[in-house]
C-alpha cells in the first residue's frame, strides 16, 4: 500500500490480487447476493483508490479494506432494507446442469478430504440459512473472525465498537448458531468436532 500511495500503478495490482477472494467472500456472505456483492467489491477497491491518499501505516491494510467493504455493505443494506435477495443456498444459475448454490461458487481455498467435503455439502446451506438469522452486528463480527480469521482487536477497529463488545456479539452469534442449526436437526457437538466447517 505504501507503494501504491507512492505512485506505483503495479502494487495495486498486487493489492488486489492478494485480498480480492477474501474480502469478496465476506462481502458475499454479508449480503447474500451474488451480483450486489460484485458490485460492493468493485465498488471497495474504487474507494481504495480514491482514498489511498488517507491511509496510514499506523493501520494495517486488512483492517482499512474490511472497514471499506464493512461500510458500504452496511450503506447497501440500508438502501435496500426490502430488497428481497437471493440465499447462498439458491440455484447458481438456472441452466447449471450440476445443481450447484451460490454458495457453492465461493472459492474454498483449504484443501478438503472428501469426508470433510461431503460433510460441507451437507452443512453449508444450514449454516448460512443460520447465519442470515443473526443481527448484522453478530453476523459481521462472526464473519470477519471465523470465514477472515481477524483478530477482536481488529474487528473492534473495522466495526467501529469497542473489543469487549465484539467479544460480547461474537458470544451471541456463536450461541444464536447452536440453537438456530439444533432447530434445523444439525448436532452441535459435531461442528464442534470439525472446526470451521466452511471457512
Amino acid at each position: 500500500m505504501l507503494a501504491f500511495k507512492s505512485g506505483d500503478a503495479r502494487a495495486f495490482s498486487t493489492l488486489v490480487q492478494r485480498h480480492r477472494g477474501p474480502v469478496y467472500n465476506f462481502i458475499l456472505r454479508y449480503v447474500g447476493h451474488r451480483q450486489r456483492a460484485e458490485d460492493l467489491l468493485q465498488e471497495t477497491w474504487l474507494k481504495v483508490v480514491r482514498s489511498s491518499g488517507e491511509w496510514q501505516p499506523k493501520a494495517k491494510f486488512t483492517t482499512w479494506v474490511y472497514t471499506i467493504a464493512r461500510n458500504l455493505c452496511v450503506d447497501s443494506a440500508r438502501k435496500e432494507t426490502f430488497r428481497k435477495t437471493d440465499s447462498l443456498d439458491a440455484p447458481a444459475s438456472q441452466d447449471e446442469a450440476e445443481g450447484r448454490s451460490v454458495g457453492d461458487l465461493v472459492a474454498d481455498e483449504a484443501g478438503q478430504t472428501p469426508d470433510r467435503a461431503a460433510h460441507n455439502v451437507r452443512l453449508r446451506p444450514l449454516i448460512e440459512q443460520a447465519l442470515q438469522a443473526l443481527p448484522s452486528e453478530q453476523r459481521e463480527v462472526f464473519l470477519l473472525r471465523e470465514y477472515q480469521g481477524i483478530g477482536f482487536k481488529e474487528i473492534a477497529e473495522v466495526t467501529g465498537v469497542n473489543e469487549n463488545t465484539v467479544k460480547s456479539r461474537m458470544r451471541y452469534a456463536l450461541e444464536g448458531l447452536r440453537k438456530r442449526l439444533e432447530e434445523l436437526g444439525v448436532d452441535g457437538e459435531l461442528i464442534a468436532a470439525e472446526g470451521r466447517t466452511v471457512a
